[in-house]
């Protein structure tokens, strides 16, 4: 049976120090061996292709199916091997020879750092519903001086979905609209939380209640949002069992309800 928990965890070291030139450094976190690929200057379209491809045509599993969906559209490649549970620290860099200072002018065509995690052992890819990690980095150049983060994170089941952690903090499709009936001092503080979390009020909606996407058991209504990563994937039941999250694996520091227990039953006598 595949464990459905994601292996893979990867972070940048310190963001403040990045840059083309000084290159950067990356933290792994991986619950087996796995391998560490990095793509500079790979070619947005076809990324997005290739992230295609895992859903309709062949899965990516490997450094070598990546490349074969992106048919080489990168300018420089470095690989890394990464122990399980060793939290490396990976410093990457373009070679001086390559004489790249920038990726063009936005909107751009290439990404200035993609990163693939997958799991070394063809034996794992058999175990965990989770085979692959898509890491897509910003680094600031000569021309674009945005400063380093991950801009997106794409999770790639072997079932030939992928999955958006930056964008994916809800876990199902909302559309209900919160309950109209509710305190202003309980309006207020649920305003605190979410600022807390760095979302507006619009971000953040409360998940349907015929809507039964808990990314864990499956059966129950997502109702929890984590910080510091804010994903809202996991059920009433569920979220206890949790020190970190599912999702991404970064540790929980805090988590609050979307609504209370009253609030979701007084949904469901709606329906009956």
């Amino acid at each position: 049976m595949r464990q459905v928990k994601n292996p893979f965890g990867l972070e940048i070291a310190n963001p403040s120090s990045a840059s083309i030139s000084t290159g950067i450094t990356l933290t792994t976190d991986c619950l087996e061996d796995s391998l560490l690929t990095c793509y500079w200057g790979c070619s947005v379209q076809k990324l997005y292709e290739a992230l295609q491809k895992h859903v309709y045509c062949f899965r990516i599993s490997t450094p070598q199916a990546l490349e074969d969906a992106l048919y080489s559209e990168y300018l420089h490649r470095e690989q890394y091997f990464i122990k399980k549970d060793s939290k490396e620290e990976i410093y990457c860099q373009l070679p001086k020879d390559t004489n790249i200072e920038d990726f063009g002018t936005v909107p751009r065509s290439r990404y200035p750092l993609v990163a693939l995690l997958t799991l070394a052992d063809e034996d794992d890819r058999e175990i965990y519903d989770i085979i692959s990690m898509v890491s897509v980095i910003h680094i600031p150049d000569k021309t674009y001086k945005l400063s380093c983060r991950i801009l997106c994170q794409y999770l790639l089941p072997t079932q030939g979905q992928f999955h958006d952690l930056k964008q994916l903090y809800m876990s199902a499709n909302n559309n209900a609209t919160p309950p109209s009936n509710s305190s202003p001092d309980g309006e207020s503080t649920d305003r605190s939380l979410l600022e807390k979390a760095g979302l507006s009020e619009s971000d953040v909606e409360p998940p349907e209640e015929s809507s039964k996407d808990c990314v864990v058991c499956q059966n129950g209504t997502v109702n929890w949002v984590l910080l510091p990563c804010r994903h809202t994937c996991l059920c009433d039941g569920c979220v206890r069992y949790f020190q970190r999250c599912p999702m991404c694996r970064q540790f929980v520091q805090e988590s609050f309800a979307l609504r209370s227990q009253k609030e979701q039953d007084k949904d469901k006598l709606k329906t009956l």
